[in-house]
């Protein structure tokens, strides 16, 4: 996601559920919407620029892998909380596999 109206639409209206070190908002677009469509928020409050990159580079590398277990229409954010930036790769990809999970059930669709 690159434009503000699709991750403020995809956190106001989609689905959020709270991990120790994410907040994972989904949101199933219209039929006639490219994706899936993921954006990451990185907060200051996450660290230094090089904290929040190093967060950043370790997410998109977690999510590239889910990309193809996701419906064309889904838009997903994906807030790192400043915990995240203490925690490993590996962990932080069980956390956002957890709560996209729990997110589609919640809001009853199949991935």
């Amino acid at each position: 996601m690159r434009r503000s109206r699709e991750f403020d639409a995809t956190v106001k209206y989609g689905v959020r559920t709270a991990q120790p070190d994410l907040v994972v908002h989904v949101r199933r677009g219209d039929e006639g919407e490219p994706g899936p469509r993921v954006g990451l928020i990185v907060a200051k409050s996450v660290g230094s620029a090089v904290d929040r990159h190093r967060v950043s580079r370790r997410l998109r590398h977690a999510v590239a892998g889910m990309l193809t277990d996701l419906d064309h229409r889904d838009q997903v954010v994906i807030r790192a909380l400043p915990t995240s930036r203490q925690v490993s790769s590996t962990w932080l990809e069980q956390e956002l596999r957890r709560g996209l999970r729990r997110a589609f059930e919640r809001a009853g669709t199949d991935r």
